[in-house]
C-alpha cells in the first residue's frame, strides 16, 4: 500500500486524504448508507416471497443477525486496517492481491454502479408516487422473453447520480456534515410512521395476514428454507451498507475506535427501526395488500396521515434514499482510487483535486457508470445483481478474517469480532447459502455478475507486472 497516507494522527501529506470523519460523521456514514429505500418499499417484495407476516419477520430478523456477525468481522478488519478501499485492503491482506483486486474491480465496475443506480430508481419510485407521470412509459421494445419499459424516471435517475456525484467532488468534511443532516432525517421519517401509526393507525386483525400464501410452504420444509433464502434478497438489500464504513478508514479520526463503535452501534440502530418500521405495516394494513404495494410505507402513511400526509413522509424518505446514495458514492470513490494508488487500476483514479481534497478521477469514473446504469434497469433488477456479488465477497472477507488470525496471530487488532470462530463462521456459511440460492431463482444476472468479476482477473495480471505496481500487498 501506499506509504505516503495520513497517519493515525491525522497529518496528512497535500496529495493524499485527510482524516476529517468524526464518530458522529462515521455512525451516520452507517445508518445513513444502510437505512436508503429498502426499508420503505421491500416489505412487499419479501411478503410476495413467503406467503406470511410471521416468515417476513423471520427473514428480518435472521438478516439482522446475519448482518450483525458480519458487523463483528469488519468491525474488527476495519479498525486493523485503517485504509482507503476497506475490503481491498483486508482481502489483500488476507487472501492475496488477487482477491482483493477482484473486490475493487466487482465494487468500481459492478456493486457501487449498480448501487447508486439502484437509490436513484428507488429515489424516482417515491416520486413516481407524488408525480405519477414520472412512472409512464414512453416507449417499450423485447429482446427475447425480457421486456425492456423505458420511462422519464430512468433519465432522470441518471441525473440525481450525477448531482450527488458533484456534492462528493467538493469536500469530504463538507459530504461529512451533510450526511449527518440526511440521516438525522431519515432516522426521524421512520420514528414518525413508527409513534404516528401507533397512535393514530387503525389496527387491522393479524388473523388475516396470511391472505397470500405461497405454495408448497411447509413448516420448516425446504419450501419454507428456500422462500425466507428469496425474501432475504431484498431484505440484505436493504441491510447493506454495515461494510462500507472500511471504504473510507483512511479519513475517519481515531479509527481504531470509531470504525468499530460507527458500525456496531448504527447497525444496531438499524435492525431496531426496521423492525419497529414492519410491526406498523403489519398492524394497519392486510397482507395481501403489502404484497401488491408498491409504495408500501407511503400507502400505511396514507391510512392516517390522508394522501397529504402520506405526500409529506414520501418527501422525506425521497430525501432518504438521497442520503444513502451521497454515502454511497462518498465511500465507493475511495475504493478505485486505492487500487489507482497501488497501480493495480487505470491511472485516472488516483487523482486527488488540490482544492477539496477528494478522489476527483475515482468520483467522476463511478459516477458515468452509475448514470448509465440508471438508465437500464429497474429498482428490483437492479438490486437483486447487487446483493449476488456483494455476498460472494462477504464470504471471503469472512475467511480473510480467520485466516489473518491464524498467519498474523500479533497482529494490532484495536477490536476483536465478538463471538469469535462462530460468528465469522455463521456469516460465511449465511453467505454462502444466500448466493447460490439467488443463482437458482436469477441464472442470467447472477451469471452476469460472476462473468463481471472474473472479467477482472487478465487486467490484474497485466497491471500487476506493471512498472510501480505495489500489488504484492499493503
Amino acid at each position: 500500500m501506499d506509504t505516503n497516507g495520513p497517519d493515525q494522527s491525522g497529518h496528512a501529506h497535500s496529495w493524499d486524504l485527510i482524516r476529517g470523519l468524526g464518530l458522529w460523521s462515521a455512525a451516520a456514514i452507517v445508518v445513513g448508507d444502510t437505512i436508503g429505500t429498502g426499508i420503505f418499499l421491500v416489505t412487499s417484495d419479501m411478503a410476495r416471497a413467503v406467503g406470511t407476516a410471521s416468515l417476513v419477520f423471520a427473514a428480518w430478523i435472521i438478516g439482522g443477525l446475519i448482518v450483525l456477525f458480519g458487523a463483528f468481522c469488519y468491525a474488527e478488519l476495519g479498525a486493523a486496517f485503517p485504509k482507503a478501499g476497506g475490503p481491498y485492503v483486508y482481502l489483500t491482506r488476507g487472501l492475496g492481491p488477487l482477491w482483493g483486486f477482484l473486490f475493487g474491480w466487482m465494487s468500481s465496475f459492478l456493486e457501487r454502479p449498480v448501487a447508486m443506480a439502484t437509490l436513484a430508481a428507488g429515489f424516482l419510485r417515491f416520486l413516481g408516487f407524488l408525480f405519477p407521470i414520472v412512472a409512464t412509459p414512453l416507449f417499450a421494445y423485447h429482446l427475447g422473453r425480457y421486456e425492456f419499459t423505458f420511462t422519464a424516471a430512468q433519465p432522470l435517475a441518471a441525473l440525481v447520480v450525477i448531482a450527488v456525484t458533484a456534492i462528493n467532488y467538493l469536500s469530504v468534511r463538507f459530504g461529512g456534515a451533510i450526511q449527518v443532516l440526511l440521516t438525522s432525517m431519515k432516522i426521524g421519517t421512520i420514528l414518525v410512521i413508527v409513534v404516528v401509526g401507533v397512535l393514530f393507525g387503525k389496527q387491522h386483525a393479524i388473523a388475516t395476514a396470511s391472505a397470500v400464501t405461497t405454495p408448497g410452504l411447509g413448516l420448516l420444509g425446504w419450501g419454507t428454507i428456500g422462500a425466507v433464502l428469496t425474501a432475504l434478497v431484498p431484505a440484505m438489500w436493504a441491510y447493506n451498507g454495515f461494510n462500507d464504513l472500511g471504504d473510507v478508514g483512511e479519513e475517519i479520526q481515531n479509527p481504531g475506535k470509531n470504525i468499530p463503535l460507527a458500525i456496531i452501534l448504527g447497525l444496531l440502530t438499524v435492525g431496531g427501526l426496521y423492525l419497529l418500521a414492519n410491526v406498523v405495516y403489519f398492524r394497519i394494513l392486510p397482507f395481501a395488500v403489502i404484497a401488491q404495494s408498491q409504495h408500501v410505507a407511503s400507502d400505511v402513511v396514507q391510512t392516517f396521515a390522508g394522501t397529504r400526509g402520506a405526500a409529506w413522509l414520501t418527501v422525506a424518505m425521497a430525501i432518504s434514499a438521497l442520503g444513502a446514495l451521497h454515502v454511497v458514492v462518498l465511500t465507493g470513490a475511495r475504493i478505485p482510487y486505492a487500487m489507482a494508488r497501488d497501480g493495480v487500476f487505470f491511472q485516472f483514479a488516483k487523482r486527488i483535486h488540490p482544492s477539496f481534497r477528494t478522489p476527483s478521477g475515482s468520483l467522476i469514473f463511478l459516477g458515468s457508470l452509475a448514470a448509465l446504469l440508471a438508465l437500464s434497469g429497474t429498482y428490483e433488477e437492479l438490486y437483486s445483481l447487487f446483493v449476488f456479488a456483494v455476498w460472494i465477497f462477504f464470504a471471503l472477507n469472512a475467511i480473510a478474517l480467520v485466516r489473518l488470525r491464524k498467519i498474523e496471530p500479533d497482529l494490532s487488532r484495536p477490536y476483536r469480532a465478538w463471538g469469535y470462530p462462530l460468528t465469522p463462521l455463521i456469516f460465511l456459511a449465511a453467505a454462502i447459502a444466500l448466493t447460490a440460492n439467488l443463482w437458482m431463482i436469477r441464472p442470467v444476472r447472477s451469471s452476469l455478475g460472476l462473468l463481471v468479476i472474473l472479467g477482472g482477473v487478465p487486467f490484474f495480471y497485466r497491471w500487476r507486472n506493471s512498472p510501480g505496481s505495489l500489488a504484492d500487498g499493503p
